[in-house]
């Protein structure tokens, strides 16, 4: 089963990067998603927040108020903490553009769209079936 999510929010607070100890770099960021300002009607605001091992360096120039397009998968870690274990789920980024920037967005979208697809055409091909890229 595929686990993609595709999200466009503003950004909350400045982007946090650090290094952990295997060496690559983590830009945490977090996003408000749902009502647009001014409207009324329509799903409640929401707080996601986002990890991006190895994000461009134009991500971590985000400001509050910034709109992004993000593709990703949902996981849902588990760490100690002093008062016992705690989790945290979040979106790890795959993909993402300024919302600005309509072509990168797009193909943000584009490639997710492109991700479900194939799962689909995996899961209805006759059994027995050679998958290849070509469906001809």
């Amino acid at each position: 089963m595929t686990n993609v999510v595709v999200l466009r929010g503003r950004v909350n607070r400045p982007p946090s990067e650090r290094v952990l100890p295997s060496g690559d770099r983590l830009t945490a960021i977090d996003i408000t998603v749902g009502t647009a300002p001014g409207g009324a009607d329509g799903p409640p605001k929401e707080a996601v927040p986002l990890a991006w091992f190895g994000a461009p360096a134009w991500a971590t120039d985000l400001e509050p108020g910034d709109e992004i397009v993000v593709a990703g998968r949902v996981r849902r870690r588990f760490f100690r903490a002093p008062n016992g274990v705690q989790s945290r789920t979040e979106v790890i980024v795959t993909s993402a553009a300024p919302a600005r920037h309509t072509s990168r967005a797009a193909a943000v979208l584009r490639r997710a769209v492109d991700e479900l697809s194939a799962e689909v055409a995996e899961r209805t091909a006759p059994s027995g079936a050679k998958k290849t890229g070509n469906p001809r």
